[in-house]
């Protein structure tokens, strides 16, 4: 076999792993999306560097459950899970401009309190309004996130 013909070979077994890659990607979507509607959300995983430490990904609301899923991964599984009684909303902000380099178009970053700490999101403005909805409507007797009041 000449080496062409080879070299066409690798050329050809590349792009059909490409190709497969791609069509999983868009299957593991689908099925994410599946049981309720996911939208764009970006997560800060690394907050010690100012700008830094986005990571996009797809939010999905499961139950009393926010979760998150990253963009390029295969894994059908969240990578972040987040229980509505333990998420304190705090506010948000506009982007900085490293910032708006890293995120979604027209997002805004949400600042909560989760139970490991400080939590950053990035979403948009009416994703936004919907997520301040959910976390409002939490169910009758569930305590809220806070200083324990006597």
């Amino acid at each position: 076999m000449a080496i062409w013909e080879w070299l066409l070979d690798v050329v050809g077994v590349l792009l059909a792993v490409l190709l497969l890659t791609v069509l999983a990607l868009v299957v593991r979507r689908r099925v994410i999306g599946r049981s309720g509607g996911t939208f764009e959300m970006a997560h800060r995983l690394d907050a010690t560097q100012p700008g830094r430490g986005w990571a996009l990904g797809v939010g999905r609301y499961e139950d009393e459950h926010l979760q998150w899923f990253r963009v390029f991964s295969l894994s059908p599984r969240p990578k972040r899970t987040w229980d509505r009684v333990e998420l304190e909303y705090h506010g948000r902000r506009s982007p900085d401009a490293d910032e708006q380099l890293a995120l979604y178009p027209g997002h805004v970053v949400v600042t909560c309190t989760g139970p490991r700490g400080a939590v950053e999101l990035a979403m948009g403005s009416a994703t936004l309004t919907g997520f301040q909805a959910w976390l409002e409507a939490r169910p009758p007797g569930a305590e809220m996130p806070g200083p324990v009041r006597r």
